[in-house]
């Protein structure tokens, strides 16, 4: 496969390695100087793939590569760094924290393409996602649309696996400082595990129809929470050599930030502009999965005794062939029944928690500053656009409660 703009293999020798780079330098720009990080490591990999089959190194590893070069916003990197800058890390510890951050970047890439293979998205970053160029590419290699679907999952799924052995060979060859090696290799080890059970999970209440409001929030929190938010923070203060405490302190802050990035993005799921996500609006809804909104609409349309909610919810969720008017039937219900509001309401609790973990750390200032802006954006909570009332009279604006707290 050759998707538009697949990368051509450039020599080791062509590119700029960045570990050496000044950690002021990789603050200025965190996401570039990662990119720049992928595309060295990068490069490694696919003159092996080149070396072992063509057709190998064209269909998969030059546009898995190119998948990740390309990229998103490299939040997890970006949670990485400025935790490992808030915690004291400097100089001695950047080639350590990009090293990890580009391996956390590839198991993003291995994530998001086994993920969209499991629910049958076309889409992903605005284009079509990488099973379905596969099947676009090979559209013309046999008349059995079937048979060409099957491979181009099958692909998709190796393409992964490739992605995901390439973050482990990253991680096993990254020089941690001293210390810090066997608890980076401990995280990183259950990170992976606390993906899959994550992605299980998800893939359980979609046979199973569950309805669980608790098993919602505990797939929420496995499959997205943790790697996405919670372990990169972890990562950026072990390797800074932080303490127990601060550790601690910064986990609890990642892990209120994780849910409450879940749960927005289970609303965009359903409220946001495809444009701007990327992804196909009422994707989760035709897929039947149990998100956070679902669980907390059924459970509110059956206290109420909302019987039409309930009637929406039941013919739309699970429904592949949800057009995008009985798409906009489902908003009405899950506005009208209150459940909309009540997750707006839960993230913004969540971030008012996670922003009360991160004042009480001493941190350094100006990085812990950046932190908290980072934290936010995740979230991306916006109350006067969302309507959202505050229940304590605080904001759950991050940067202003830690630029009022302590630091270094």
């Amino acid at each position: 496969m050759r998707p538009t703009g697949a990368i051509e293999r450039v020599p080791a020798s062509g590119r700029t390695a960045v570990t050496g780079t000044p950690c002021g330098a990789v603050d200025a720009d965190v996401a570039g100087c990662v990119g720049q990080e992928l595309a060295v490591l990068l490069d490694e990999q696919l003159t092996h793939a080149a070396c072992l089959d063509d057709v190998f190194a064209r269909d998969v590893a030059r546009p898995i590569a190119q998948f990740t070069l390309e990229g998103g916003r490299r939040t997890r990197a970006r949670l990485l760094w400025w935790a490992m800058r808030a915690c004291g890390g400097g100089s001695a510890e950047t080639a350590s924290a990009l090293r990890m951050a580009a391996a956390i970047e590839l198991i993003q890439t291995c994530a998001l393409v086994q993920d969209d293979v499991m629910d049958g998205s076309p889409q992903r970053r605005g284009r079509a996602s990488f099973h379905a160029q596969v099947a676009e590419e090979y559209r013309h290699v046999t008349a059995d649309a079937s048979r060409a679907a099957s491979f181009a999952a099958s692909a998709a799924i190796l393409a992964g696996d490739l992605a995901l052995s390439w973050a482990d060979d990253i991680v096993a060859a990254t020089d941690l400082p001293r210390g810090s090696r066997r608890q980076v290799l401990e995280m990183w080890r259950c990170l992976r595990t606390e993906m899959v059970a994550g992605q299980y999970l998800d893939l359980h209440s979609q046979v199973t129809g569950s309805r669980s409001v608790i098993r919602a929030l505990q797939a929420a929190r496995l499959k997205t929470a943790l790697y996405s938010v919670e372990r990169p923070l972890a990562f950026g203060a072990v390797i800074a050599g932080a303490n127990a405490a601060t550790l601690h302190g910064l986990r609890c802050a990642g892990r209120y930030a994780g849910i409450a990035f879940q749960l927005r993005d289970d609303l965009d799921s359903v409220f946001g502009d495809s444009l701007l996500t990327g992804k196909e609006s009422g994707e989760d809804i035709k897929a039947g999965k149990l998100t956070y909104l679902i669980a907390v609409a059924r459970a509110r349309a059956e206290a109420q005794r909302n019987t039409y909610v309930l009637s929406v919810l039941d013919s739309a969720v699970g429904n592949a062939s949800l057009s995008p008017s009985d798409l906009r039937q489902v908003r009405d219900a899950l506005a009208d029944c209150g459940a909309r509001q009540a997750v707006e309401q839960r993230v913004a609790r969540l971030g008012r928690r996670a922003s009360r973990h991160l004042r009480a750390l001493d941190l350094d200032r100006t990085a812990s500053e950046r932190l908290a802006e980072l934290l936010h954006t995740v979230m991306a909570f916006e109350p006067t656009a969302r309507g959202v009332q505050e229940d304590d009279g605080a904001r759950p604006e991050l940067v202003a409660s830690v630029a009022h707290g302590g630091g270094r």
